[in-house]
């Protein structure tokens, strides 16, 4: 693991040290997956504080790559930095501004007898490049979740309610080994499943329904995420066009993703299928986004994404097309970039299945 390295490169005389104060930077950097803490990056060391609670956990993260430093009353966190920056002749930090409220901004700059140098972009930027160990993370991450799907094809049932249908997935990636949730799932039936963001209620699954579940786990620090669209019973003539028009224009985008394209013409690969097919009104949100640490990072698959996107970026796959007071299909994948196409960590059916 070279994060580490990745992050004391960052700096220089403009940013001679860095303080990670949001979690998913933290643990890049440490591998610490830790509620509360600090983590200094300097040019010699790297020393994560954090408080009683947490030492003996971090300690065991960190295996060797810093040192861990316990904060009270008597040695606060600023305290802890400061002596640290004063030791090393540094008075100017760089700092996650995005990941700190204002209030908090606020008290740093009071509190640290240093310059606070904004480098959020900076320090985010490294984790678009997976690295083939998180790329292995992911890989298993996704496969848990394949199996999660595999058992909910055996459960998802006419007369259960969607309420029901999210305790049971939720019940099936804990017992699949999740440490937490990727976020919060997607559990929606019949008409709800327009909705792309829709909430699991008490309506009762049916004959005739689509449902759409939306779910990830956390493996090993590492987010997986998948979405499938399966019918109750019997799918209509509609329901199937419109199915058949997502999954066309998610293997199109598929097709169209290799290291170098922009997130904009990924994005418009899939989409063209959705606009000929006259549905172009319905598909609202972007082709996919970056997952890792977190389930949303960058780079994105979206009509404003001009950067070109690395080999190593791993994206989801996920057009969709929501008819309201209808129903709606998603369909989504996790690939990862590479120069001569991408490699699709997601095993799971999508040819439509009629349960």
């Amino acid at each position: 693991m070279n994060q580490l390295a990745k992050l004391r490169a960052l700096l220089n005389e403009e940013l001679p040290a860095i303080l990670l104060t949001g979690a998913p930077n933290r643990q890049y950097a440490t591998d610490a997956r830790i509620d509360e803490g600090m983590c200094l990056i300097l040019p010699d060391a790297c020393i994560f504080l954090t408080d009683s609670r947490y030492t003996e956990a971090a300690e065991r993260a960190m295996a060797g790559t810093g040192r861990v430093e316990c904060v009270d009353r008597g040695h606060t966190y600023s305290q802890r930095i400061n002596a640290a920056l004063e030791a090393r002749g540094i008075d100017a930090v760089g700092v996650e501004e995005e990941q700190l409220t204002h209030g908090e901004f606020d008290r740093l700059t009071k509190k640290l007898n240093a310059r606070l140098i904004p480098c959020q972009a900076r320090a985010d930027g490294l984790r678009a490049v997976k690295e083939p160990w998180e790329q292995a993370r992911l890989r298993r991450a996704q496969e848990r979740t394949d199996a999660v799907f595999s058992e909910m094809l055996g459960i998802i049932r006419p007369g259960m309610t969607e309420k029901e249908l999210e305790a049971e997935l939720i019940y099936r990636l804990y017992r699949a080994g999740a440490e937490g949730l990727s976020f919060p799932p997607i559990v929606v039936s019949g008409p709800n499943t327009s909705m792309p963001h829709g909430v699991a209620g008490q309506r009762v699954l049916q004959e005739g329904d689509f449902v759409t579940m939306d779910f990830g786990l956390i493996l090993e620090g590492y987010c997986s995420d998948m979405t499938r669209t399966v019918a109750l019973g019997y799918a209509t003539d509609q329901m199937r066009l419109v199915y058949d028009t997502v999954l066309r224009a998610q293997k199109a985008g598929i097709a169209a993703t290799r290291a170098g394209k922009t997130g904009a013409q990924i994005d418009a690969a899939a989409r063209d299928v959705i606009d000929r097919a006259g549905f172009g009104a319905y598909f609202g949100h972007s082709y996919g986004h970056s997952l890792g640490i977190e389930v949303h990072e960058s780079p994105n698959c979206a009509p404003s994404c001009a950067q070109p996107i690395p080999a190593g970026a791993v994206c989801s796959a996920e057009p969709g097309i929501y008819l309201p007071g209808k129903f709606g299909v998603r369909i989504e994948d996790v690939v990862i970039f590479r120069d001569d196409g991408c490699e699709n960590i997601t095993g799971s059916p999508k040819e439509l299945l009629i349960l």
